[in-house]
C-alpha cells in the first residue's frame, strides 16, 4: 500500500489540534505519569502545527512524525524556516522512541521544559503563517 498523503481537514483545524496537544503537555505532571508521556504531547503539538502550515500551503506529506521531513518540505516549497523552528526537529525522539520502556533513558523534568518550549515556539509560529498569510492558489 503507497504512504498516505494529501490529509485534509483545514489548516485551522490542523492547528487547533496542535494548541490541544500543547495544553495537554503543559498540565501538572500526574504522579504515575511520564515525562516522556508529556513530551509526546510536545512533539505531536509540533508536528500538527507543521502540517497545518503545510495544509495551509497546500503542499502534500506522507504520513510521518520525522519533523526534520515535513520542515524540509515545507523550505522546499518556497518557504524559509526560521532557525528556532529548525531546532524542534530533535522533538521527533519523543514520537516513538522515548514512547517505550528499555529504549532511551528516561526524560528529565529539564528536558520536558524544552519540548513544551520548543513546541510552543512551533505552534506560535504557524498561527502566525496561518492567520496572518494569504493561502497561494494551487499550481494546475
Amino acid at each position: 500500500m503507497p504512504p498516505r498523503t494529501g490529509f485534509t481537514g483545514k489548516p485551522e483545524d490542523w492547528l487547533r489540534r496542535a494548541k490541544g496537544n500543547l495544553a495537554r503537555a503543559r498540565q501538572k505532571k500526574p504522579k504515575e505519569a511520564f515525562w516522556e508521556d508529556l513530551c509526546f504531547d510536545a512533539q505531536q503539538a509540533a508536528e500538527k502545527a507543521i502540517k497545518a502550515v503545510l495544509v495551509f500551503r497546500q503542499l502534500e506529506f506522507r504520513k510521518t512524525h520525522d519533523l526534520r521531513e515535513l520542515l524540509t518540505l515545507l523550505n522546499s516549497g518556497g518557504d524559509p524556516i526560521p532557525g528556532e523552528i529548525w531546532e524542534a526537529v530533535d522533538l521527533s525522539d519523543y514520537a516513538v522512541e522515548t514512547r517505550y520502556p528499555g529504549v532511551t533513558e528516561p526524560v528529565s523534568e529539564k528536558e520536558y521544559r524544552v519540548a513544551v518550549a520548543m513546541a510552543k515556539t512551533v505552534v506560535g509560529w504557524a498561527d502566525k503563517q496561518i492567520m496572518q498569510k494569504p493561502r497561494r492558489k494551487r499550481k494546475s
